[in-house]
């Protein structure tokens, strides 16, 4: 049995860094019971040379093990603790591209990066049995290097940070943006970034029209992480669909989406739109209508992730509306642990359920 100390990545964020280490711990417990089968042990936060540390215990880690582990949202370094001393260990994630993919967009409302990272980590891992990956279902590990792709759906995706981040990842990626500026803007951002790193790629808008009624636009890439992957023919696709997200059957195929993972408006800076398209600021009413369409969008034994402000809109109720639409909400460690402060009118907090 081997003892490491997880180093805490500093986050830009005061109030987030704040929280950072407990999350980290929960996100581990999650980690731990869904990719390892329980094998990491005496998960704890200690403060080692004035630093945050979570800790825990591994039997026998193998190199894919630990480069699982590299994608926990709050790493910086792995360091097995040896006594008083900490031996430095090297783990490389599934990062496919340069961090600035996540970092250079900037803009008010912007969910932190870590914790995006961190709400698609856990949906992912919540995932079972795609026959395209092949997994049996017991013991998911999506996160794995040579893992294959997921298809990740963000149905309220603003302006693309989950989107960068699986595709950060070597995974599939499609959103659904309701605001025709958050559209343009990430549409521009993503075309010029692909650009400038010169990777090979093809990239439209079109309308997207039928029975001759425009139902929206859609920005469809498809790009390659390297030239060897794209004579290899291993490409990705993103996708974009400026539409309403109760709309989302009019883009998707039933049952395409291994994950989708989205941030709820908080309804404190912004709101949503209800029923007549009367401003709301209870998120539950826009989830009501659209988790039946979300649903079908995903595949059995897909999962769904959801941060929300608990001020507004209580644990339970959400709950109640992921069930009636006949998801399994996921109980197991770790996931009572990720509620936290964003400001003095938002405390957020994350679900996840998962399609029988």
């Amino acid at each position: 049995m081997t003892e490491y100390a997880l180093l805490i990545h500093p986050s830009a964020n005061r109030v987030y860094a704040e929280s950072a280490v407990e999350l980290a711990a929960a996100e581990l417990a999650v980690f731990s019971d869904l990719a390892f089968g329980g094998r990491l042990t005496d998960i704890g936060t200690t403060v080692i040379g004035g630093l945050p540390y979570v800790c825990f215990t591994g039997d026998e880690l193998t190199d894919r093990d630990l480069s699982t582990l590299a994608n926990l949202s709050a790493r910086y370094a792995f360091f097995a603790r040896e006594g008083d001393l900490l031996r430095p260990v090297a783990a490389a994630g599934r990062d496919r591209f340069d961090s600035d993919l996540i970092t250079i967009p900037k803009y008010a409302g912007k969910t932190n990066e870590q914790f995006t990272k961190l709400l698609l980590n856990v949906t992912a891992l919540a995932t079972t049995g795609s026959a395209g990956a092949g997994r049996s279902g017991a013991v998911a590990d999506p996160l794995g290097p040579d893992s294959p792709p997921l298809r990740v759906l963000d149905p309220m995706c603003g302006r693309g940070t989950t989107l960068n981040q699986a595709m950060m990842y070597g995974w599939h990626a499609a959103g659904v943006e309701i605001d025709g500026k958050d559209f343009e803007v990430y549409a521009n951002f993503i075309r010029t970034w692909l650009k400038h790193k010169r990777l090979k790629h093809s990239a439209e808008i079109a309308q997207v029209r039928r029975n001759r009624t425009q139902l929206g636009r859609r920005l469809a890439i498809t790009l390659a992480a390297s030239k060897e992957d794209h004579k290899a023919g291993r490409t990705l696709d993103l996708t974009m669909v400026h539409a309403d997200t109760r709309r989302g059957r009019d883009f998707f195929r039933a049952g395409s989406f291994d994950a989708i993972v989205t941030d709820a408006p908080y309804g404190v800076q912004h709101g949503t739109r209800g029923q007549a398209d009367r401003l709301t600021r209870d998120p539950l009413g826009l989830l009501a209508e659209a988790l039946p369409v979300w649903v079908a969008l995903l595949r059995p034994g897909g999962a769904l992730g959801i941060s929300w402000n608990t001020l507004v809109a209580a644990r339970d109720d959400l709950a109640a509306l992921l069930v009636k639409a006949g998801l399994k909400v996921a109980d197991g460690p770790g996931y009572a642990g990720f509620a936290h402060r964003v400001d003095q009118a938002i405390v957020r907090d994350l679900i996840v359920a998962r399609r029988p």
